[in-house]
């Protein structure tokens, strides 16, 4: 039994330094709150365990809103992106979407340097075990270490972390995205002060060695010139520093994964989480689009400094054989090298309609969710609901009007008003 200590005194707990973490903490702070934000590990601080992209259809539209509001993402991809697209070119204004290949390396140190430089904001590593309710209210938050730090206010940024289950064929292991541990006591804590959890599934592609890909068979995607930067304070003029490529998948390729779907974790029932319909894994593509003779397949650079490539639109869950089988049918990746194989990830949620719009939870006061927690996919989604839960813990505490944006007001408003009156499965 570890010993619990008195370990300081804050206005607002943020658990969590991804992207939903991350502009909670920042919104909280400058708003005048002593903010303290954990993260299980330091180096995961703004970590892109998926694809190395800000922005894209719908996306862009909330980093471009959050940035009018005074959030962080749009400023740190101006700065750290290496190619940048606006996508619908062809169509009508009003769906023209920025999005920008991000230099993974660079964008989680700019913004843990953002964080540790913030005022009224400390950054600590630990993993939280505890939330201390007293008269349904938040009262204190308790790190693995026996750390008590007591706070007003407390906002859960998990991710995918909660009680994670890393799946690649018939190797599963508990654990959070890039051989993070899962945090998995917490999850216990939240059933037990009585939010109704659920159990949701996500995926990954694999990222392959630059050296093994034959770059003459794939089209090229170059940047748009010059760049349109996200954030309306971006003046320095930005730079396209490198190129995506696309490529197909075939008959070949979708036999390889029909052939073994029996040791798809998707349909052998290892699996038990529910995956977003937007963004299917490979094998599950080729099972509800079996009329489709190929799907589109990107090659995108992690940054400049690594010979990293992810594998846009080849997430996939299958044994890392089969895996290596797809990926080397493919034109251009017939002598690819697997650097990461592609996992699937199982993880645990609230019910979002357990929250009000200003995500605070209906059930216990002071107590905020965001991002992945709420049920939602996606970086940009996940950065404008930590920024809204950050700013209305914050004017909660100072007595002051919510924040509370309409479906009229902005996609951001259309976001969390869909989470908290349709739920979402």
């Amino acid at each position: 039994m570890v010993t619990t200590f008195e370990a300081g005194q804050y206005d607002i707990a943020v658990i969590g330094a991804g992207h939903a973490g991350i502009e909670a903490a920042l919104a909280s702070s400058r708003l005048g709150m002593k903010t303290i934000c954990f993260t299980i590990n330091l180096d995961a601080v703004g970590n892109m365990p998926c694809n190395p992209s800000i922005g894209g259809t719908g996306k862009g539209h909330l980093v471009r809103e959050l940035d009018a509001l005074g959030g962080e993402m749009a400023k740190c991809a101006d700065r750290v992106c290496i190619q940048f697209r606006m996508l619908n070119y062809a169509k009508g204004p009003a769906v023209h979407s920025l999005r920008a290949q991000a230099d993974r390396h660079e964008y989680r140190k700019l913004m843990k340097h953002t964080l540790e430089r913030q005022a009224n904001l400390t950054l600590r590593q630990a993993e939280i075990i505890d939330i201390g309710i007293e008269n349904g209210t938040v009262s204190y938050v308790t790190t693995h270490t026996g750390a008590l730090f007591r706070c007003h206010a407390v906002i859960i940024c998990t991710g995918t972390y909660l009680s994670g289950r890393t799946i690649i064929g018939e190797a599963v292991q508990d654990g959070g995205p890039d051989g993070m541990f899962a945090a998995n006591v917490l999850t216990d804590k939240l059933r037990a002060i009585g939010l109704n959890l659920r159990r949701f599934k996500t995926g990954t592609p694999p990222r392959i060695n630059a050296r093994s890909v034959d770059y003459d068979k794939m089209e090229i995607q170059t940047g748009d010139e010059p760049p349109v930067p996200f954030s309306f304070e971006t003046t320095t003029p930005l730079e396209n520093r490198a190129v995506c490529w696309l490529t197909y998948s075939n008959e070949r390729t979708h036999k390889i994964a029909r052939d073994n779907l029996h040791r798809s974790p998707m349909y052998s029932g290892v699996i038990e989480g529910v995956g977003a319909r937007y963004c299917p894994s490979f094998e599950d593509k080729v099972v509800r689009f079996a009329d489709k003779k190929r799907h589109q397949i990107f090659i995108e650079p992690m940054g400049i400094d690594t010979e990293e490539l992810y594998v846009q639109g080849f997430s996939s869950s299958m044994p890392e054989e089969i895996q290596l089988m797809m990926l080397r049918s493919i034109p251009g990746l017939e002598q690819a090298e697997i650097m990461r194989p592609a996992y699937a990830i199982e993880y645990n949620c609230i019910d979002p309609l357990e929250l009000l719009p200003t995500l605070e939870t209906k059930k216990i006061r002071n107590l905020y969710g965001a991002g992945q927690f709420n049920g939602s996919s996606g970086y940009e989604e996940a950065a404008v609901q930590g920024f809204v839960a950050g700013v209305n813990a914050a004017l909660k505490l100072k007595g002051e009007e919510p924040l509370i944006i309409s479906r009229s007001d902005g996609y951001i408003g259309t976001l969390i008003d869909d989470l908290v009156t349709k739920g979402t499965n």
